[in-house]
């Protein structure tokens, strides 16, 4: 257990509130950089699965906003009960054994190498929406930030200092492109219409799961806050709860305000090289703030894609078989996954995630839209493995509130998966998490099932400081 933040000699009560204060928010602006960031496609995603309605798009993202405000009740639950770090994986360990915990940790995998990829091409997007002459190299500009980000990571991990930036920029400057657009008048740009292909409800019902991908990066807490070391159990549990309190506010403000307004200014599926929110803003803002606009989201996503260039090599650094400082062997993958450069970057972790990201972004075309569907499957798999260890944990402590909202929660997650996988090629990514989680159980097996594996996730974020 670490020990508590102590008030240095000299500094002060006020001095340490206000250390402590920026630390917080220096942490909660880190972590919510990828849910803040999926607004620069969850939005278009829905509208797409609506067929351009734009009167659907208010109620549909309304929904959205609702099932991540039930996500995040149940993650503050699960920050509670495991306060130094661990997430989805430290609960289905506990509650159904070990051996399940890789489960959740393939999703996780997963979940890395599509938020590089989805980063990067929506970022690929940003920048071909500001300069269409680059719309022809879309994939090799998308390809190319693959390779920079991750050997960017490759020479040392960027701080929380710099992530928060980002995000913190990305909210003042959308907050001014929605205060210039209460003042524009609507101008109908790209695809729209009013036939969603489905009575208004259904058509709303099966459209919200595309826009799910919103959700990814709101379980981060849940693990980030093993990073903590400086404060006790108290502290990092409710640095992680008000940065779940954070995110919902944040995200759902920028993801209704940008929805409230696309349909006010009547700004529909947008051209091929182009995005929904560039438009918006083009149609809003001044040039000066647009350019503004598309270089923030361009950087926030950016982020988010060198976030996961940490946080997965740390995971399978953490996987890999090594030697502690009483001499004893633990791990169950590869030792070469946890050898470090002088940068303590697990090199060989960053080259394959290199590898698989550049793939699967090569496979899409580089294209953001073609990956959301794909993305929102991974995080949902671990989402529900998480709500249904919580789930039990109430029942053995019968306290029926608690396993009626854990329950709610794995309904929905459960309702959402399934639309997702019902559309056909999204199945790929749970083959890939649970097959990932297959080669990882072997892996534990062969090294005699050594206890403690449901706590790898939060060993990882300890070792991406």
């Amino acid at each position: 257990m670490a020990a508590p933040e102590k008030v240095e000699p000299g500094r002060g009560l006020a001095g340490a509130l206000r250390s402590r204060t920026a630390l917080l928010l220096a942490f909660a602006f880190a972590v919510m950089a990828d849910p803040v960031s999926s607004v620069a496609y969850a939005i278009e995603a829905a509208l797409r699965a609506l067929n351009g309605d734009l009167a659907l798009l208010v109620p549909t993202m309304t929904l959205v906003v609702a099932i991540i405000a039930l996500v995040i009740v149940n993650y503050r639950q699960l920050i509670i009960r495991y306060p130094q770090g661990g997430g989805a994986a430290a609960a289905t360990g506990e509650a159904f054994g070990d051996r399940w915990s890789f489960i959740p940790i393939g999703a996780l995998v997963v979940d890395f190498v599509l938020t590089i990829a989805i980063s990067v091409s929506a970022g690929a997007s940003a920048a071909t929406a500001y300069f269409p002459v680059l719309a022809p190299w879309r994939l090799l500009l998308a390809l190319a930030l693959v390779v920079l980000v991750g050997a960017a990571t490759w020479f040392g991990h960027l701080g929380r200092l710099v992530f928060a930036a980002m995000t913190v920029a990305f909210i003042i400057v959308t907050a001014i492109v929605l205060l210039y657009g209460l003042g524009a008048s609507p101008q109908p740009v790209g695809t729209i219409a009013d036939t969603p292909g489905h009575p208004p409800v259904i058509a709303v019902v099966l459209a919200f799961p595309v826009a799910m991908a919103l959700a990814t990066g709101v379980e981060a807490p849940s693990s980030a806050i093993a990073q903590l070391g400086q404060l006790d159990n108290a502290g990092r549990s409710r640095f992680g709860r008000v940065t779940l309190w954070l995110t919902l506010a944040i995200v759902g403000a920028i993801t209704l305000g940008l929805t409230l307004e696309a349909a006010h200014l009547q700004i529909g599926i947008p051209p091929e090289d182009s995005t929904q929110i560039a438009e918006l803003a083009r149609l809003a803002a001044p040039g000066p703030v647009f350019a503004a606009f598309q270089l923030v989201t361009a950087l926030l996503l950016l982020s988010a894609a060198s976030s996961s260039f940490q946080a997965g090599p740390g995971l399978l650094k953490a996987l890999a078989r090594h030697t502690t400082a009483k001499g004893h062997t633990i791990g169950i993958l590869t030792p070469a996954l946890g050898r470090t450069n002088t940068h303590h970057t697990p090199y060989w972790g960053v080259v394959l995630f290199i590898v698989l990201a550049g793939l699967v972004t090569a496979a899409a075309g580089g294209r953001d839209q073609e990956l959301v569907l794909f993305y929102a499957v991974s995080v949902f798999l671990s989402f529900l493995a998480g709500l249904l260890s919580m789930a039990l944990f109430s029942y053995r402590d019968h306290r029926r509130g608690y396993l009626i909202m854990n329950l709610a929660g794995a309904v929905v997650v459960a309702f959402t998966l399934v639309a997702n996988l019902s559309r056909g090629l999204p199945i790929v990514s749970l083959a890939a998490a649970l097959a990932i989680a297959a080669v990882l159980y072997r892996a534990w097996v062969k090294a005699g099932k050594p206890r403690g594996i449901r706590n790898v996730a939060a060993e990882a974020e300890e070792t991406t400081e």
